[in-house]
Order: C-alpha cells, then structure tokens, then sequence
C-alpha cells in the first residue's frame, strides 16, 4: 500500500529510470504553435494574466532594473504548469520534490545576496537592524535577521514541496477507500474528492504566486 500511496512522488518508477522527470517539459509538446501565432481567447487570457503580474512586480521591484520582471513572470509559469499537471492521473508532479523546488529558490537568493553584499554593502547591514530597535536588543535582531535570511530559500522550496505533497496524499488516501464503501458513501467520497480537486488547482496558483512575490520582495530588498 505505501509503495502504491508514494509511487506519484517517486521518480524512477519505470524500468528504474527517473523518466518521470519528463512531465515537466509535457507542456512543450502539448501546446500547439498556432496558439501562440493567432490571438485566441487562452492567449489573451495569458497576456493579461502576465501583464498584471509585470505591474505589480514592477511596483515592488521599482524602476531601477528594467526588464528583470521577466525572470519572476517566467518562474510563475513554469511553476504554474508544473503543478497543474501534478492534477493530472498518472503524472508525476515534479513540484513536490526539492530537488525541483530548492534548484529553483536557492540560485535566486543566493545571487541576491552575492549581488547585494558586493555592491550595497552598507544597505546590506542596515537590514540586519530594524529602524527603532533599542541598542541592547541591537546584537539579538543581528542574529535573528541573518537567521530569518539564511533559512528563507529553504522555506520557499518547503512551502511549495509541502502544500503539492499534502493535497496529492489526501485525495490518493480518500480514493484508495473508495472499494470499501457502500454506495451512499462512494457518491460523498466522488462530491469530496471533486471539492478536494477544486481546491487543489486554487492551491496551484497561489502557491506559484506567493514563491514569485516571495522571490521579489526578496529581491527588492537588495
């Protein structure tokens, strides 16, 4: 049964290979060319959901550095489609790894901080001390800050990793009871299972919005 309940989150369940890795390059083969050459009603749709998301990272990164709105436009999406085809049967969900999820997080903080710490040294350090703090309490935020900096690419790939591991094993632990059940029952299960899906793709696009927001607010700060 565990082997059966994992076996989504295993990625070398076929002939010992990890081919299941492939499922995040499905949408590369899926997507037609011809949606993105003729304005159809997704295409906009995308458009616009991309243009709002480049206004408001604009406001939180500033007019300093053009052009970097992309890279957290394109983290959204390519997180976006990860995790909508972890809903899918049968497709595993890279998402719920952290290996995906930590090759994603730790690159960006870690450029931020290098960025930082090299060319705004001093603004570097004043966020070690929040304004207003007395000076006796000065020596515990340094440490404090500098923890909360630290562990901030592990929580962004445990947030995601987590939220994706715990609605999957939810809904794989409700359907693998469905056998047992009488026919009341099983048609509960189906109305909770469709509510648990529901709720599963909003999780899937909050969770891909908060780890852009979260990657730059971070960045902002440098």
């Amino acid at each position: 049964m565990m082997a059966n309940l994992f076996s989504s989150f295993d990625p070398s369940t076929n002939f010992n290979l990890s081919l299941n890795w492939f499922s995040a390059l499905i949408g590369l083969f899926v997507i037609p060319q011809m949606l993105w050459l003729i304005p159809s009603r997704f295409s906009m749709l995308w458009v616009t959901v991309t243009s709002s998301l480049h206004k408001e990272f604009k406001m939180l990164i500033g007019e300093k550095t053009k052009g970097s709105t992309l890279i957290f436009i394109s983290l959204f999406s390519l997180i976006l489609f990860n995790n909508f085809m972890g809903l899918f049967p049968y497709v595993f969900t890279s998402t719920s790894h952290m290996t995906l999820t930590l090759t994603l997080a730790l690159p960006l903080w870690l450029s931020f901080m290098v960025f930082g710490w090299i060319n705004n040294t001093i603004h570097m350090f004043a966020h070690l001390v929040p304004q207003g703090t007395p000076p006796v309490l000065m020596p515990f935020m340094v440490c404090i800050e500098t923890i909360s900096n630290i562990i901030r690419p592990g929580t962004l790939a445990v947030r995601l990793s987590a939220n994706m591991i715990a609605g999957h094993l939810l809904m794989t632990l409700l359907g693998n009871t469905g056998s047992q059940l009488s026919l009341l029952m099983l048609n509960f299960l189906i109305i909770t299972q469709i509510a648990l899906l529901v709720l599963e793709s909003a999780v899937a696009i909050i969770q891909s919005y908060v780890f852009a927001v979260l990657s730059t607010l971070y960045s902002s700060e440098v």
